[in-house]
């Protein structure tokens, strides 16, 4: 992306329909999560914000959407999370594969839980 971008509608504009799509579908759900967060762009990429700080991060690329941080703490969601783990801190859920959305959900308020 040449341009940063200022807001979440403007970043997601940016990509071809396809990704656009599941982008899409991965903000509903972190809205339908979070309905008292609120949006911003952080590190040049869509962020969802509770009480002033930053919740979670998800972003678009070439052949694949992230979402960042992992949350820690509970062994059962760690386990369940392996197989989308990109780096330390880094979830990838490759484009033209199912996305586990509830499992998005159940991430987001884990990373909501713990701040």
């Amino acid at each position: 992306m040449a341009e940063q971008p200022a807001t979440v509608d403007a970043y997601l504009a940016a990509f071809p329909d396809d990704a656009r799509g599941i982008l899409d579908a991965i903000r509903r759900t972190i809205q339908d999560a979070l309905p008292e967060a609120t949006e911003a762009i952080s590190y040049d990429i869509p962020t969802f914000r509770l009480h002033g700080r930053n919740v979670v991060h998800f972003a678009g690329w070439k052949q694949h959407v992230s979402l960042y941080p992992i949350p820690g703490g509970d062994p059962a969601l760690t386990r369940e999370l392996e197989p989308y783990r990109a780096g330390k801190g880094t979830l990838r859920f490759r484009l033209g594969e199912p996305v586990p959305y509830d499992l998005i959900a159940r991430i987001v308020t884990a990373l909501a839980e713990r701040r």
